[in-house]
């Protein structure tokens, strides 16, 4: 299949492995270049090896905690010109509610939330000077139906969803795009 991805610049952050890893490497085999990103060298190389290994120098590096602040803005800083951003990095871990402390709540949030928000933030203006963009959130489906055993989990899903949708609604008519809950199948008002 072809995407028309040839040549796009693309960041998918947690992506060292399982799903994230498999969306570089299909990002990689439809042409696009793609930023690996993880939290330690040793595993961003690791990845970034292997992905180049199948398409050269389809795989670029970024080692850092994109949960932080310093981390997106640096990301950004190293590569402008990022023109697909994938939301992929997430936390989760069963708990019972009444264990969860507000640390845990704040961690899960700025994992996975904020670092979306912040990704978002930093490449969005160059998007809309390009009238063209892709910015992805990974969500699941505990963001609609809550797993008791992980709400804090939860939570942040559900906030993905609600940041995918505004987005898209503040967007609407130009060249980017969000993932839409809305519009998925079944959703009210979908095809």
């Amino acid at each position: 299949m072809d995407l028309g991805l040839t040549g796009t610049l693309a960041l998918v952050s947690g992506s060292t492995a399982g799903i994230g890893y498999a969306i570089a490497q299909a990002l990689v085999h439809e042409g696009a270049r793609v930023i690996v990103n993880g939290r330690t060298a040793a595993a961003v190389d690791a990845a970034v090896a292997k992905l180049n290994g199948m398409a050269a120098n389809g795989a670029l590096p970024f080692a850092g905690d994109l949960s932080t602040a310093k981390a997106a803005a640096e990301v950004a800083r190293q590569y402008p010109d990022v023109e697909i951003v994938v939301n992929n990095l997430g936390i989760y871990e069963p708990k019972d509610f009444l264990e969860i402390t507000d640390e845990e709540w704040q961690r899960f949030f700025d994992v996975n939330v904020l670092s979306g928000i912040r990704l978002a933030r930093e490449y969005l203006p160059a998007m809309k000077k390009r009238n063209w963009g892709r910015i992805i959130f990974i969500s699941s489906e505990s963001g609609v139906q809550i797993p008791p055993e992980m709400i804090h989990y939860g939570v942040t899903k559900t906030a993905q969803l609600a940041v995918s949708r505004g987005l898209a609604e503040s967007l609407a008519g130009t060249g980017i795009t969000w993932n839409d809950p809305a519009a998925w199948p079944g959703a009210e008002g979908a095809p």
